[in-house]
C-alpha cells in the first residue's frame, strides 16, 4: 500500500510539478543563455555541427557591457522605478480608503459601486489612451514621468480597491466594534486596528500595482518620446530593435536585468503576498 501511494505521488504530483516548473522557468533560462552567448553563436552558429542551442562554452559580458555603455539603460531603470513607486503609492492610498469604505460603510448601492469599480479595470488600455492623451496634452505633461504617474492609477486604483475590499471583508467586524465601544473614532479604529491586520492584503495589492506599473507598455510608448525619459520595456524594445535588425544579446540582457527588481519584490514579500491572495487573517 505504501508503494502504491509513492507511485501515485510520483505520477500525479512530482512529475507534473517538474514538467510545469521546466515549462515555467525555461524562458528565464533562455534569457540567461542568450545574454551571455557571444554573437558568433547567436546568428550563424546553428550551421555548425557542434552547435549547442541550450548551452554556451564561451560566455561573454559583451551584451551587458553594450547595454550599459551604448544605451541609457540605467536612466530607463531609474525612470521605471520612480514611476512605478509613485503610481503604486497613489493607487494603494486610494485603494485602501476605497476598499475600506465599500466593505465597512453602509450606504446605498455599495455593492453595485464595488462591481462597477472592478469593471473599469477590465476596460482595455487601447481604448483609454486616446482620451487620456488629450488630457495629457492639455495639461502639457507629455514626455514627462508625471504623464505616467497620473495615468497608471486609472487602472491600478480599481484593482487595488477591489482587492482590498475583499480583504477587509475577511477581517472580523468585532475588532473594529470593540475599538469603537472603547471610544475610538472610526478613523482611529481603521488606522490602529484594521490596517495593521490588513498588512498582507496591502502588500499583495502593492506588489500587483508595482508589477503592472513596471511592465506597462502602451501608455509609456504613447506618452514618452525622448530616449532619456523612456522606461525599461519601451527603451529596450525601441532602442535595441532597429528596422529588421534585432540585437538579441542586448535585448535579452535588458529583459533579464529589468525583471530582477520585480523578482526581488516577490521574494521578500512572498508570504504576505500569498496570505493576501487567500484573504487569510491571523487571529
Amino acid at each position: 500500500m505504501i508503494e502504491g501511494a509513492a507511485w501515485r505521488r510520483w505520477v500525479f504530483f512530482r512529475i507534473p510539478l517538474a514538467l510545469f516548473l521546466i515549462f515555467l522557468l525555461f524562458p528565464f533560462y533562455w534569457m540567461v543563455i542568450t545574454t551571455f552567448r557571444p554573437d558568433s553563436e547567436l546568428y550563424i552558429a546553428w550551421q555548425r555541427p557542434n552547435y549547442a542551442p541550450f548551452w554556451t562554452w564561451k560566455p561573454t559580458l559583451a551584451h551587458v557591457q553594450y547595454l550599459f555603455e551604448e544605451t541609457a539603460f540605467l536612466t530607463w531603470l531609474w525612470n521605471t522605478m520612480f514611476i512605478s513607486i509613485c503610481a503604486t503609492i497613489i493607487s494603494l492610498f486610494c485603494g485602501v480608503l476605497g476598499g475600506y469604505a465599500l466593505s465597512r460603510l453602509n450606504f446605498p448601492f455599495a455593492g453595485g459601486l464595488g462591481t462597477a469599480i472592478f469593471v473599469t479595470y477590465l476596460v482595455p488600455q487601447t481604448l483609454l489612451f486616446i482620451p487620456l492623451s488629450e488630457i495629457i496634452r492639455n495639461y502639457k505633461l507629455g514626455d514627462t514621468p508625471w504623464a505616467l504617474i497620473l495615468t497608471y492609477p486609472t487602472f491600478l486604483i480599481p484593482f487595488c480597491t477591489w482587492l482590498m475590499m475583499g480583504f477587509f471583508k475577511s477581517i472580523p467586524k468585532e475588532l473594529e466594534e470593540c475599538a469603537r465601544i472603547d471610544g475610538a473614532s472610526r478613523w482611529k479604529a481603521m488606522v490602529y486596528i484594521i490596517l495593521p491586520v490588513a498588512v498582507p492584503g496591502i502588500l499583495s495589492a502593492g506588489i500587483f500595482a508595482f508589477t503592472l506599473s513596471w511592465n506597462e507598455f502602451i501608455y509609456a510608448l504613447v506618452f514618452l518620446s525622448s530616449p532619456e525619459q523612456k522606461t525599461v520595456p519601451v527603451g529596450v524594445v525601441s532602442e535595441l530593435i532597429r528596422g529588421d535588425v534585432f540585437f538579441w544579446g542586448a535585448l535579452m540582457a535588458g529583459a533579464l536585468l529589468g525583471s530582477i527588481p520585480v523578482a526581488i519584490a516577490y521574494s521578500f514579500f512572498v508570504e504576505h503576498y500569498v496570505s493576501g491572495l487567500t484573504g487569510s487573517v491571523k487571529g
